[in-house]
Formats: C-alpha cells, structure tokens, sequence
C-alpha cells in the first residue's frame, strides 16, 4: 500500500500504475485526489510526526509491514522518510534526505571528492548584513540562496555590490544562507532511481532559465554527445554516494561548465513537473517506478516514445474570467494541460519536432494572454 502525504493527482494516478493501493493523508479532503481514484484518505496534519504515526499505526497495511510512506514534494521527503523509520516501513532514510537539504555540507563534500583541481567556491551567511563582505569575498556574479531551501525559493543572482545591499535588506536579519559562485553553462534537471545503493540515471530535462535566476520552462530530448552524458551520469551518482542516499527517488540539478558538469542542488524526491515530460517524451515513468521500487512490486511496463516534450510557466497573471481563452489554449494541438491554479501556472505540450513544440507552447501561451 503507498502511503502518500499530500499527494498531486498525477502521483495518484502513477501509484494506480505502478498497481499499489492508495491512502492519501493530507489536513483536509482531498478533491482532486478523489478524482483521480485514492482508495482510502486520513484526515491529520502529517507535519506534526507524533500526529501521523500515530494514525498510521491503526491501519492493517503499516501492521503487517505492507505499506510504505511517500512525500513527493519538497515540504514532505522528510517527513515521509521518518515516519517510515518510526513505523519500521522501508524507505529512504531520514539522514540521508537530511544530508541533501544541506546544501552547505554537501558542497563541502563534494568539493572534496569530486573537484580537487576545481572546486565551486563557496561560504555560509549567518547575518544578512555580511551579504555584501561575504559575495565580495566569493566575488561576483554569485548566487545566495537558503542554505536548507527548494525549488528556487529566496534565490537571488548578485551581479555586483549594490545587489548585495539590496539583498542584505530582504533576507531576515539573523538567517542561514549559502554564498556561491555563479556557474556558467546549460541547466539540466536529472531524475534517478535508487535501490539498494545502486543508482540508475532514467533521464534529464533542460532548465529554460528566465530573468534574475527565475525558470522559464524545461524542455526535452537534451541531445548530449555520450562522453558529457556519461560524466552527468557519474556526478549524480558520485553524489547519491557521498548522502548515503541508498533507497529510492532523487532530483539533481546540475550545470555543464566548461571544465565539466557541476552539482547545483540535490533532493531525496522526484522533480515536480519533470516526471510528466520525461514520460511524454520517452516513456519512462519516474513516479509509477518510484513507487513499485518502494513497495517491493514488479516494475511497470515500458512504453518507449520518441517525442519533443516541453513545459513553459506562465509569466503574466491569466484571466479567470475569460474561460474561452483557457478553452482555447487547451484545444491547441500538442497542448497536453494548461494548469492556471498551480503556485506557477504552466502549459504542457509535445510535439513531433523542437520546432512545432516550440510553436505550440507560444501558441498556446498567445491565446492566454
């Protein structure tokens, strides 16, 4: 039985493909997870530990050891991976998800073992006043971001010490940051799978990078000649290793520099929107492996596909009250879904080609506006 904190939808939908039983547990009643066929829903505010083992310690499943917890969002990984160890489920460890949160100490450490010659330079801000002494330090462009932070969250591009002082006075006073150099190169978001320390590598998307270190959308197939996709392969895998992350999903983010591929950030759980494109495009199905992994049962089938996949976030505020746009963006050819009540609405779509993909996201994107 997959146990799921809070799940989207299509987290459902992947648990019913991966043939697993569903129990949401989320603070209120989930709609949209009814639709989408959860078996059985607990009302409690899985955030509060105590609160949510105690509740899944009543069911049969936890019991008999048939179950497994899943958090597939930034706000759940740990909280997932505890209750497994409370609960004595299988899963991803708590340390091992701890350890890539630290953005800090895994830099530290892959510096160490992955870029001797080359390290990233980088420091800790504990004060938001010393912004301006630490990036001169680090030298500029850099980056500053929350040292235990997701999903782009308070990440902000320093060009030089005025953006410096800005940014001294939007962070709180006493805070925890990361100050890094800038890395300059493509973008891509990795998705692996890991079992008993073994890592398997099922795809990657590339990063569109918007203005002020923002994302514009990702897009695949990422042509990458074999010598460059071997070495992103072994730097995710290199990384896995040095979290002692042993057991199950992972999200990596890395930048292909000029003297080769760079860690930018790690997490013990998928990519949000990049499981829907890499299953659009190849076939692969990240959650619905995921899942099967971590409850033991057989892998789904494979159902390869050869397409252009890509995602574009909208940057303007939409129009609720006009519904013959969405209607319209929706009935473009190619457009796979146009979600306006995400927290960053985005249109999804494939195509045959890059060309057309590109011509029916700007497309759709026009109808919005």
């Amino acid at each position: 039985m997959a146990i799921l904190l809070s799940p989207r939808p299509a987290v459902i939908a992947a648990a019913r493909r991966a043939g697993a039983r569903t129990v949401v547990v989320a603070p209120v009643a989930s709609v949209p997870s009814d639709r989408e066929g959860a078996e059985r829903q607990v009302r409690t505010d899985w955030r509060d530990h105590q609160s949510l083992t105690r509740a899944l310690a009543r069911l049969d499943a936890v019991r008999d050891r048939r179950a497994a917890v899943f958090g597939f969002a930034a706000s759940s990984a740990l909280a997932a991976a505890r209750a497994n160890e409370a609960l004595g489920l299988p899963g991803t460890p708590s340390d091992a998800v701890t350890a890539l949160m630290d953005k800090a100490a895994l830099r530290a450490r892959t510096n160490d073992l992955l870029h001797p010659g080359h390290p990233v330079s980088f420091a800790r801000c504990g004060r938001a006043a010393l912004l301006p002494f630490i990036a001169g330090l680090i030298g500029y462009p850099c980056v500053v971001k929350p040292r235990a932070g997701a999903d782009g969250e308070g990440v902000r591009k320093l060009t030089g010490p005025a953006d410096a002082r800005v940014a001294a006075r939007v962070y709180p006073e006493v805070t925890d940051l990361l100050v890094e150099e800038f890395l300059e190169g493509p973008e891509l978001t990795v998705e692996a799978l890991s079992r008993a320390g073994r890592h398997r590598v099922l795809g990657w998307t590339r990063r569109l990078p918007g203005p002020r270190l923002t994302t514009a959308g990702h897009q695949l197939p990422v042509p990458l000649d074999p010598r460059p996709a071997e070495s992103v392969r072994t730097l995710v895998r290199r990384v896995l290793d040095v979290a002692r992350h042993r057991d199950g999903p992972s999200h990596t983010e890395v930048i292909l520099t000029a003297r080769g591929p760079r860690l930018v950030e790690t997490h013990a759980r998928p990519g949000v929107l990049e499981p829907d494109l890499l299953r659009l495009a190849t076939g692969v199905d990240v959650l619905a492996l995921a899942l099967a992994a971590g409850l033991d049962l057989p892998p789904p089938p494979l159902h390869p596909r050869a397409a252009h996949a890509g995602l574009r976030y909208v940057d303007f505020p939409p129009a609720p009250a006009r519904p013959t746009a969405l209607a319209a963006a929706r009935a473009v050819p190619g457009v796979v879904r146009v979600q306006l009540s995400h927290p960053h609405p985005y249109i999804l779509a494939t195509a045959p080609t890059a060309k057309a993909l590109t011509t029916t996201l700007t497309r759709a994107t026009s109808l919005l506006r």
